[in-house]
C-alpha cells in the first residue's frame, strides 16, 4: 500500500506549480485523490457474506460451497457462507451489518422489508412462483384434503413459511376451524425435507411443504417422495428472493444482482443452477409479492 507521503511525492515530481499557493492547492488534490484511491481498495477487498437457512438451502452442503465459490470468482471478492437456524437470526445479523445477502422466504423479507432490499426472485420451470403441497404417506388413500386430517398429527416447516405454513392455515381459518384445536398435535421441523421425512416415517399423518422442495428431491431421490401422495396444491405464490441489507452499498448491490442474473451465460453458472432445480434469477419487485401479503394478512401473521 503506497503511504499519503510516497504518495504526494510520487505526484508532485510530475507537476511543478511556480506559486506557492498553486503547490498547496495541489497537495490538498493529492491528498483527496489518495484517501479516494485508499477507499476502492479497501472496498474491493471486503467479505461479502451470503446467507442460507435450513428451510431454503434443503442441505445441500457441497452444492452451496460450490455456489459460494462461483459468486466470489464472480465477485472478484472473498465470499463468506453463513448457515444459520432461523430467518430470525439472518435480520439480526443483517441491521447489525454482518450479512450483506441471503436467499429468504417471502413472509420473512415482508415482514422485515424496512430493513431489505429485493435483489432478485429465481426462476423455476419458467415461473416466477412456488405451491404449497399437502403432502399425506402414500399408503393414506383417503385423505382428499387438509379437512381430512382432523385430530391428526401434522408437521409444518416454521412460521416465516408460506408454502409450508400459512397456506393451511388460511385453509383452515377459511372454512372457519381454529388452527390450534384441529390437530390432536402439530410441529415445526424448520427444514422441508424433515417434513417430507416425518410423513414418509410415520412420525406425522401429514405436512404442507414447498412444492419446489419436493420436486427438487423428488429429481434426486425418488424413493422418497415416492413414499409421499401428494393430496393438494395450492395456488402460486412469489417465489422466495434473494435480499440484501438496505445499508449495502449501490456498488455491491448491483454487483451481486449482475452475477446472479448471468448465471445462465456460462458453463459453470448453468451447471449449478441446473443443480439448484433453477432456470435463472429475475429482477423483481414487491408487487410479485402481494399475493403472500395477503395471504399473511388472512392467516394472521400480519
Amino acid at each position: 500500500m503506497v503511504t499519503l507521503v510516497e504518495f504526494i511525492n510520487l505526484r508532485s515530481h510530475s507537476v511543478t506549480p511556480k506559486t506557492p499557493i498553486l503547490k498547496i492547492l495541489l497537495k490538498i488534490i493529492l491528498v483527496i485523490c489518495w484517501f479516494f484511491t485508499l477507499n476502492i481498495a479497501s472496498a474491493d477487498q471486503q467479505i461479502i457474506r451470503m446467507g442460507i437457512t435450513p428451510a431454503t438451502a434443503r442441505n445441500q452442503y457441497v452444492l452451496l460451497e460450490a455456489w459460494r465459490a462461483y459468486m466470489q470468482k464472480k465477485l472478484e471478492r472473498p465470499v463468506e457462507l453463513i448457515l444459520r437456524d432461523s430467518f430470525h437470526d439472518h435480520i439480526d445479523m443483517m441491521r447489525q451489518g454482518k450479512m450483506d445477502f441471503a436467499w429468504f422466504s417471502s413472509p420473512a423479507y415482508l415482514e422485515n422489508r424496512q430493513y431489505l432490499r429485493l435483489v432478485v426472485m429465481p426462476i423455476y420451470q419458467g415461473k416466477l412462483f412456488d405451491q404449497a403441497y399437502l403432502i399425506v404417506p402414500s399408503t393414506d388413500t383417503k385423505t382428499q384434503s387438509l379437512l381430512h386430517l382432523k385430530n391428526k398429527i401434522f408437521a409444518y416447516v416454521e412460521p416465516d413459511s408460506n408454502t409450508g405454513y400459512l397456506d393451511s392455515i388460511f385453509q383452515l381459518r377459511l372454512a372457519g376451524i381454529d388452527p390450534n384445536q384441529f390437530f390432536s398435535k402439530s410441529f415445526f421441523t424448520h427444514d422441508h425435507l424433515k417434513v417430507i421425512s416425518a410423513v414418509t416415517s410415520g412420525l406425522s399423518d401429514g405436512g404442507a411443504v414447498s412444492g419446489f422442495a419436493w420436486e427438487t428431491l423428488a429429481l434426486s431421490h425418488p424413493e422418497i417422495t415416492g413414499q409421499t401422495r401428494i393430496v393438494a396444491k395450492s395456488k402460486g405464490y412469489g417465489f422466495p428472493p434473494i435480499v440484501c441489507r438496505k445499508t449495502l452499498t449501490q456498488r455491491d448491490f448491483l454487483l451481486i444482482q449482475h452475477v446472479l442474473r448471468g448465471m445462465p451465460d456460462d458453463a459453470e453458472g448453468k451447471t449449478l443452477l441446473k443443480q439448484l432445480n433453477l432456470d435463472g434469477f429475475a429482477l423483481t419487485d414487491e408487487k410479485r409479492y402481494h399475493d403472500v401479503e395477503i395471504l399473511m394478512r388472512r392467516a394472521g401473521a400480519l
